[in-house]
């Protein structure tokens, strides 16, 4: 065990696997606005987490395995059930993680941030943190610094508390001085093998032990209710070939294009939890800041070099690129943003972060040439939503009321092939190409397997609706006897041949024990190890679980269907190991990392409790 974590390098990520995908760009303040409550999936300690954000960290969740996995190897675990699941699990902790540091009133330093984003490579330049990287990364990513800060903060906070937990297990060092010794420990060992094969060929079973067993075990015969069935899928890929773009609304759309502003601020950062007096002093010190700048608008750059307390601009001179109007930054600095003057110095800005002094520098709109393409992308999207929720109300609508005992006139009103599967059991969660329980349980529901309608239709993936229908039906049924006697009999051959090794091997032991010569060989001698044999597993446990006070020992193993075992251990050999051993410290850390692992999730289970989760279906676009 301990050399497998050993080999493992970076196990300590598993104590913080919940920061491994960063699945949106929002800070803590996002967590506790009201939201969209008629579209929320889950709620955790009263905070909603909405559709919407479910579908953006899912999206996000697939681009990243698309990175890591070849297309059809993906294809498969993209629609699967449970990435939907594990993505929302992973919002839920994400979310309780989020509430548990506002209550303890954890927060970073800007030192913290500043360190945090100095070490992330993508924006070093000669192992120097550059400003002019960040900010083109920021421009390419279309986020804002503040965005992209409340995330980084975020982020740190989390590997914090996870850190501080995680990391609080402790190990003594005689525990893993033991343990290390144990691991390197040789043991040399002989074996005697009774085998089941040379019983097999005289052993007769009748009839009626062969009939007793079927009827002794039901329920290893049983076979579980059954159906085939045909379903439809109705997608926006099935729309995507009725969508045309006109050009005139290609340039209708250019010109609501949004402008963007070219901004520069300084921030005079107030803490989190700041009390009346320090926001004060804050707001004062940007207001003779934003003074002075009026009088000499020109400095702006120096002043923020000097006196901005925002780690990711102030060596730019504020410098934050272009901002578009897109939602992406705090309310009041957007705002502010786009109602100053251009070149004009603007009144303190109050955001989470403190008191902002901002001055535009420049107002375009991005060159058609450059932006068609993505209005095209946004335009067809756009069409094909609507497309989607306008005939999805109508595919619910046929599918469960308008034509309930049968799937044909819905293929044929909506141009979909009708597709079949094969036998789906009760209990199963895959139909066709998809893995849903919702769908599936459905199909066993008494108004689709005895009414013979049509499932309603419910959601299996991103704008992606199914509805089935049962073809054929099977009750649970148990196999007939017939079909199962010659396993039933190879079974109780295997058994009693078995049985038969066991007492040859039994009766030799017990005669090595008393002392006395049998005529049985051993094998040759071997040297094992623990965790370093090509031993099955119950007969390495047998022998590293035998005491060797007195040598030699010996211990049996039954290994099924093969043999009777007796291992002989005719020495021990224990290594020597200074208690200033570094591989005692690696061991210790290593199986702390472990207990740190099992306390971690010990944590986010009390978290669950703390902070009340409440799971909703996710719904299709017809029920909500």
């Amino acid at each position: 065990m301990f050399e497998a974590i050993r080999n493992n390098k970076r196990i300590a990520q598993v104590i913080l696997a919940v920061l491994i995908v960063p699945f949106a760009a929002f800070g803590l303040g996002s967590y506790f606005g009201d939201g969209l409550k008629s579209r929320e999936i889950a709620t955790v300690g009263g905070t909603s987490i909405s559709r919407d954000e479910f579908e953006r960290a899912l999206e996000e969740q697939r681009s990243r395995l698309r990175e890591r996995l070849g297309e059809g190897e993906s294809a498969d675990m993209l629609e699967s059930e449970e990435l939907r699941k594990a993505v929302l699990d992973q919002l839920i902790v994400q979310r309780a993680l989020a509430l548990y540091a506002r209550d303890m009133r954890l927060s970073v330093s800007s030192e913290q941030l500043q360190q945090a984003m100095a070490d992330i490579e993508g924006f070093q330049e000669n192992g120097q943190f550059s400003p002019k990287r960040y900010h083109a990364w920021l421009g390419q990513a279309r986020m804002s610094p503040a965005a992209f800060e409340a995330q980084v903060a975020q982020d740190l906070l989390i590997q914090q508390l996870a850190g501080s937990i995680g990391g609080s297990s402790l190990v003594a060092r005689n525990s893993a001085h033991r343990l290390l010794v144990a691991e390197l420990e040789e043991r040399v060992v002989r074996e005697m093998r009774f085998p089941v094969a040379p019983h097999l060929a005289g052993i007769v079973i009748d009839d009626a032990a062969i009939q007793k067993f079927y009827d002794d075990n039901p329920a290893r015969f049983e076979l579980p209710e059954r159906i085939k069935a045909e379903y439809l899928v109705f997608s926006e890929e099935a729309l995507r070939s009725e969508i045309r773009i006109d050009e005139a609304d290609i340039q209708k759309a250019y010109q609501d294009w949004p402008e963007e502003r070219h901004v520069r601020h300084i921030l005079i950062e107030v803490a989190p939890g700041a009390d009346a007096a320090a926001d004060g002093t804050a707001r004062n010190q940007a207001e003779e800041i934003a003074a002075a700048l009026r009088a000499k608008p020109d400095g702006f750059p120096a002043v923020a070099r000097e006196k901005s307390q925002d780690p990711g601009s102030s060596e730019a001179g504020g410098d934050l690129g272009f901002i578009a109007r897109d939602g992406t930054m705090e309310p009041s600095f957007e705002e502010a943003v786009f109602a100053v003057k251009q070149d004009e110095i603007s009144d303190p800005v109050r955001t989470r972060y403190g008191f902002h002094v901002l001055q535009v520098t420049a107002i375009q709109k991005r060159p058609f040439d450059e932006v068609r393409d993505e209005i095209v992308n946004r335009l067809r999207k756009q069409a094909l939503g609507q497309e989607f929720n306008e005939k999805a109300d109508k595919f619910s609508e046929m599918v469960f009321n308008e034509s309930p005992d049968s799937l044909q006139p819905v293929a044929e009103a909506f141009g979909l092939e009708i597709r079949r599967t094969d036998w789906i059991d009760r209990g199963t969660d895959t139909l066709g190409e998809f893995r849903n329980e919702r769908l599936v349980t459905s199909l066993f529901d008494d108004d689709a397997l005895n009414q013979h309608h049509n499932t309603r239709a419910i959601d299996v993936g991103v704008n992606v609706l199914a509805a089935a229908r049962v073809l054929e039906h099977e009750t649970a049924r148990r196999v007939p006897f017939e079909e199962v006697r010659g396993q039933i009999e190879a079974q109780l051959r295997r058994d009693e041949a078995m049985r038969m090794a066991r007492e040859e091997g039994k009766t030799v032991l017990e005669a090595l024990d008393r002392g006395e010569t049998v005529n049985n060989a051993w094998s040759i001698p071997r040297s094992f190890q623990r965790f370093k044999t090509d031993l099955l597993p119950l007969a390495e446990r047998a022998i590293f679980a035998a005491p060797f006070a007195q040598l030699p020992t010996r211990v049996a193993a039954e290994l099924p269907d093969d043999a009777y075992v007796i291992y002989q251990i005719d020495s021990v050999v224990q290594p020597s190991i200074d208690n200033d051993d570094p591989r005692i410290a690696a061991l210790m850390g290593q199986y702390g990392l472990l207990l740190g692992q099992r306390d971690f999730e010990s944590f986010l289970t009390s978290l669950r409790d703390r902070y009340k989760v409440v799971t909703k279906p996710i719904a299709n676009r017809a029920e909500e």
